[in-house]
């Protein structure tokens, strides 16, 4: 490919990844991706050789916020309080989660869509955020019978429900801290 077709490749690709950026922080995951071609001044063809499905499109958005999570989650391995370091990182999660709407059910939908693009990005970070939960576990923090499928799950469906509410906007904390109060190792499960 010659030299210029590549440049031209890597603008519009870097034209339409701006465009849905806007159009997704206005309409949500499920924005019109003929609306991200037209603002990015490209046609539909050349938004879906770029990125063949929305998933693929998501990923790329996505992935950055998915590496620095599970960056984060490296980095909390080491905190001296391994309940404290889940719950700060969970609390990330649900933040990030609530960057565009729709976005706690797409991956939710790609955790168990393993043909999905967005797939791999969000089963690595569950492997990451699995980690923390291993060691709060070992810690005596969090109950030991809860998986970290079903942790992620639960944050993600309060991300979900506070980006639904007219609540304040710390809804999200404080349904977290709510949840991880229930998470906590108080001996046997009834």
């Amino acid at each position: 490919m010659p030299q210029t077709s590549r440049a031209d490749a890597r603008k519009n690709r870097d034209l339409l990844l701006a465009a849905a950026r806007e159009a997704v922080a206005e309409h949500g995951t499920d924005a019109s991706l003929r609306d991200i071609a037209r603002r990015a001044g490209v046609g539909i063809g050349t938004l879906y050789r770029h990125f063949p499905t929305r998933e693929t499109l998501l990923e790329a958005l996505l992935n950055a916020n998915f590496d620095a999570l599970r960056a984060r989650a490296d980095s909390l391995l080491t905190a001296p309080a391994p309940g404290d370091a889940l719950m700060t990182w969970l609390g990330e999660l649900a933040a990030g989660s609530a960057t565009y709407q729709g976005l706690p059910e797409s991956i939710m939908n790609a955790l168990a869509d393993e043909g999905s693009g967005l797939h791999a990005s969000c089963a690595q970070m569950r492997v990451a955020g699995g980690w923390l939960l291993e060691r709060a576990q070992q810690a005596g923090s969090v109950r030991p019978d809860v998986t970290v499928s079903e942790v992620i799950a639960l944050v993600l469906g309060l991300a979900w429900a506070a980006e639904r509410s007219v609540e304040p906007s710390d809804l999200a904390a404080r349904l977290l801290s709510t949840a991880m109060y229930g998470l906590a190792d108080r001996g046997p499960v009834m």
